[in-house]
């Protein structure tokens, strides 16, 4: 889909080998790890990237091609004559446009201003904040098990008590750790966002991964969470087309978190639609949604529907992930005592945290998503 040779040359930080999934008790954490180097599989690897630096190169590389950007300067409305987007007005200046494509973010000023979408909801979006921490390649590749050039992606679960969870990605001479949490319950919190994320930092089974690092960044973002059913019935006007966070492309399965990559398919599906209607501005939008399927786009997201009911759970951020560490606790505990039956204990264990029946709802409620 992209340019052949295009990802050697891109600002891409680490190549990631391991995805991980880390469960956090309050002074425990249980990680699955999957580990996988097989060249054969080099395709369907991820790479870790800081922004700052990929964006850059993205837009250099696409100077290069012909691409005029014009940085630095407020966009406040669109232009519209007869019903058609025509261009957009920034001050007193009027820029037309064949196509006008909105990328600017879950919280769309453009696609409310032509009504392709409302103002989102506090449940329909996630906080995301995050602190990109300095640590020299080698530390990087000792603590995560990896070899040069080599990444880890680690989802974590649990940590904060709140509806949400966290993140840690291994860059070349940095790690990004950060939590995406529901605004709701950031809201009901005595702590501001930030100090939530101290503390999870400071969390025993975090802490030496990131510990003797320098921050050198800070960053939030708003994050569509509501996957398939957050995106607008339509997506585009005769002149306008939306892609990204602003048409709500983003898939959250509690394991792996999908934005970036669908965002760039949906610009391509974009581009490509543009080209093939030939400057015919009613073309554009069936030809946009026809490269959206013919890309898989929106096949994924629809497969991907039943997921927030899921992730937005607050007993899998914080009932599940206890559970997990006390049965594990108790699975490695070692002493003078005659140890009970395993599966008595599991039992035991999971009464004290969550009833039978909430387990069994959220169990089917998980067997239909998948």
């Amino acid at each position: 889909m992209v340019e052949p040779g295009l990802t050697a040359k891109a600002a891409l930080e680490r190549k990631v080998v391991r995805e991980q999934i880390m469960m956090l008790g309050e002074a425990s954490g249980v990680t699955v790890d999957y580990f996988q180097q097989d060249p054969s599989q080099l395709t369907t690897h991820g790479y870790t990237v800081l922004r700052a630096s990929f964006d850059d190169w993205f837009a250099t590389y696409a100077e290069q091609q012909g691409v005029v950007l014009v940085d630095g300067i407020k966009v406040d409305s669109l232009v519209e004559k007869d019903g058609v987007i025509v261009g957009i007005q920034a001050g007193d200046d009027i820029v037309e446009a064949d196509v006008v494509i909105a990328a600017d973010g879950v919280n769309s000023l453009f696609a409310e201003q032509v009504g392709l979408r409302r103002k989102p909801l506090p449940a329909d979006v996630g906080i995301g904040i995050k602190e990109t921490i300095s640590l020299p390649a080698k530390t990087i590749e000792s603590r995560f098990g990896l070899k040069p050039g080599e990444g880890a992606a680690r989802v974590i679960v649990g940590g904060t008590g709140l509806v949400g969870g966290g993140f840690l990605y291994t860059n070349k001479e940095s790690v990004s750790l950060g939590l995406v949490l529901s605004p709701e319950a950031v809201a009901g919190q005595s702590r501001k966002i930030f100090e939530i994320l101290q503390d999870f930092k400071m969390h025993p089974a975090i802490a030496p991964l990131v510990g003797d690092g320098e921050t050198v960044e800070f960053g939030a973002h708003l994050v569509p969470e509501s996957g398939w059913r957050g995106v607008p019935s339509k997506l585009y006007r005769d002149g306008f087309l939306m892609i990204g966070d602003a048409a709500g492309f983003v898939i959250n399965t509690g394991t792996t978190i999908r934005g970036i990559d669908l965002a760039m398919v949906s610009g391509v599906a974009a581009a490509r639609a543009i080209i093939s209607a030939q400057g015919r501005k009613t073309a554009v939008g069936p030809a946009y949604m026809q490269h959206l399927n013919e890309l898989n786009l929106l096949p994924t997201m629809k497969l991907a529907s039943g997921w927030p009911e899921i992730t937005q759970n607050p007993r899998m951020s914080g009932t599940y992930p206890s559970l997990l560490n006390n049965i594990m606790q108790q699975l490695f505990t070692a002493d003078n005592s005659t140890p009970e039956k395993l599966s008595k204990t599991m039992l035991r264990i999971t009464r004290q945290h969550v009833s039978i029946g909430e387990l069994l709802a959220d169990g089917w409620k998980g067997f239909k998503v998948l």
